[in-house]
């Protein structure tokens, strides 16, 4: 988030961030099945099928793959051109990640006796596998890497807490975050928040982001981001808080402002910026419409939808 002078800063509830991502996550969240599992063979052929490919194409190859090579040693004494032909056939992209996938199990088997290395420095040496991989590698397989910067969190970072679009920053900002010794709960769920809520059409409310609070754009509405280079046009919106008013009377009848409030924003004070003035000037808007009525009364102000 940015400071009174306009730099970036995490927040000081530093804790109180990491606890409520990491309990949103564990709630509810997409099931895949290399996330069931921490052997590094099969974490690794899915993080390089996914480099290219999306998820959901990726589960079905996934399970193909292994059915045919389950262990690095199957992979090993594969026939070369057998793996290329795989890859092609399910569109997995450059058909040179299976090459090298292939060089890396024949280099497991070879130069570790069949035994991953589980150190992003290691995973490093084997054929194809760059930092990134390397790093999900030792997360999930081994919960022993650094905080994981993909796209997805690089923009989770630059809207959340207004970090620069800069690599090492990102770099900086995501490893300050992470809980020591947690990589792997923790990369989990910061890339499922980039997935499922802050997208590059971002769904704040109806995914439940648990950083709501704490957020920069969701708080000035400006959702731009390294890979989203235009505001969309309804996302932070006056029409999309018009939008969350009636939803919430539609479903809660009659409400005073202060009940209303914090319904439509998680960062609804009713003497702040976003509080009762508003709230009261959203009303207003929607009764001028026809769809809103607005009563003051007995020291409150109430709203209900029109009959």
């Amino acid at each position: 988030m940015t400071d009174g002078d306009g730099e970036w800063a995490l927040p000081e509830d530093t804790e109180d961030v990491r606890a409520a991502l990491v309990e949103w996550y564990e709630a509810d969240h997409r099931s895949f099945p290399w996330r069931e599992t921490t052997d590094p063979y099969e974490i690794l052929v899915s993080e390089v099928m996914s480099q290219q490919t999306q998820l959901s194409r990726v589960e079905d190859a996934w399970h193909a793959f292994l059915d045919q090579w389950p262990t690095t040693t199957d992979l090993a004494a594969a026939e070369r051109g057998e793996v290329v032909g795989f890859w092609s056939d399910h569109s997995l992209g450059y058909n040179n990640r299976a090459k090298y996938l292939h060089e890396a199990a024949q280099q497991v088997e070879s130069d570790y006796d069949g035994e991953f290395p589980d150190t992003p420095e290691e995973l490093s040496e084997l054929m194809g596998v760059g930092p990134y991989t390397a790093n999900a590698v030792a997360s999930f397989a081994f919960d022993n890497g650094d905080a994981v910067v993909d796209t997805n969190v690089k923009r989770v970072l630059y809207r959340v807490f207004g970090v620069p679009d800069d690599d090492a920053a990102f770099e900086a900002a995501a490893n300050d975050l992470m809980p020591e010794g947690e990589s792997r709960v923790w990369n989990n769920a910061v890339m499922e928040l980039g997935g499922v809520a802050c997208g590059k059409s971002p769904d704040c409310d109806a995914a439940g982001c648990p950083w709501r609070e704490w957020c920069d754009a969701y708080q000035t509405g400006d959702f731009t981001a390294p890979d989203v280079p235009t505001q969309p046009d309804f996302e932070g919106s006056r029409r999309q808080f018009r939008g969350r008013v009636v939803r919430a009377l539609s479903e809660h009848g009659e409400l005073a402002l202060d009940e209303l409030g914090p319904r439509i924003r998680v960062d609804y004070a009713p003497d702040g910026s976003y509080g009762r003035d508003w709230l009261r000037g959203l009303l207003d808007d929607l009764a001028d419409d026809g769809m809103v009525e607005v009563a003051d009364g007995s020291g409150s102000t109430v709203a209900r939808l029109q009959e």
